[in-house]
C-alpha cells in the first residue's frame, strides 16, 4: 500500500510521518502527478495561512492534480490548515478561493471578546457526531467525547451539514470539527498530536485505503 503525503512546503510533515511510522506504513512525501494519481491514499497537511497554503498549491502546480485524484475515489485526508483548504473560500486576510471540494466557507471562530476568550483555540477539546454514524470512516470505534488536540483561529463551515463528521464546542461555541464527503476527509485537529486515539484515527485511515485496493 502506498500513501503520498502532499509536498507544497507547508505543514507538519514530520510528526504525521511518524504517526504512520507507528502504524507500520511508511508515508512517501512528494508532489509528483504519477506518484500521486497512483497512491491509495492521499494527505493534505498544513499549518498557517489559508491564502499562503493555496499560494503554494498553485506554485507547484498540485491543484488540477488533486482533484485528478478526488476523482479516482480513492481517500483523502486534510489536516488542520489541509481540511481547510479543501473549502470554497477562506475570511482569512481576506477572501481567498479554495480547492472547492467542499461546499462552504472557512470562518473566523466567533467568540464573545466581551468574555475574553482567546484566539487561536489552542487546547485539547471533545469532538462529538453531528450527522453521520461515525462506523466505517475515520473515526470508528472513537469514543463520543474523546479529547483531540486543536490549535487554529478559523474553522470551515459545510454548507451542507450532513458532510459534518463531528462538531467541537469552544467557549459555547459549536464548530466543525471533522468532515466528511465520499471520499474526502478532513480534520480541524491533528490526530497525528492526539495521543493514543489519534494514532487511532490515523489506523482508521489505513484501513480505509486498503479496502479500497481490495476492491
Amino acid at each position: 500500500m502506498k500513501i503520498i503525503l502532499i509536498d507544497y512546503g507547508i505543514g507538519n510533515v514530520k510528526s504525521i510521518i511518524n504517526a504512520f511510522d507507528k502504524q507500520k506504513i511508511k508515508v512517501v512525501l512528494s508532489r509528483e502527478k504519477e506518484l500521486i494519481l497512483n497512491a491509495d491514499g492521499l494527505i493534505l497537511p498544513g499549518v498557517g495561512a489559508f491564502s499562503q497554503g493555496m499560494d503554494n498549491l498553485k506554485k507547484y502546480n498540485l491543484i488540477s492534480i488533486i482533484e485528478d485524484y478526488v476523482k479516482t475515489g480513492k481517500p483523502l485526508l486534510g489536516i488542520c490548515l489541509g481540511m481547510q483548504l479543501l473549502f470554497e473560500k477562506s475570511e482569512e486576510f481576506g477572501k481567498t478561493k479554495g480547492l472547492g471540494l467542499i461546499e462552504g466557507d472557512v470562518l473566523k471562530i466567533p467568540i464573545d471578546n466581551s468574555q475574553k476568550i482567546k484566539l487561536p483555540h489552542v487546547s485539547w477539546n471533545e469532538i462529538k457526531p453531528k450527522n453521520i454514524d461515525w462506523e466505517n470512516t475515520i473515526l470508528e470505534n472513537i469514543e463520543v467525547g474523546e479529547n483531540m488536540y486543536f490549535v487554529h483561529t478559523f474553522a470551515g463551515t459545510p454548507k451542507n451539514k450532513n458532510e459534518i463528521l463531528s462538531t467541537t464546542n469552544y467557549c459555547g461555541v459549536e464548530f466543525c470539527s471533522s468532515v466528511k464527503k465520499n471520499n474526502i476527509y478532513g480534520c480541524q485537529f491533528h490526530p497525528e498530536k492526539s495521543s493514543k486515539k489519534g494514532l487511532a484515527i490515523i489506523n482508521n485511515f489505513i484501513n480505509i485505503c486498503s479496502k479500497d485496493v481490495t476492491k
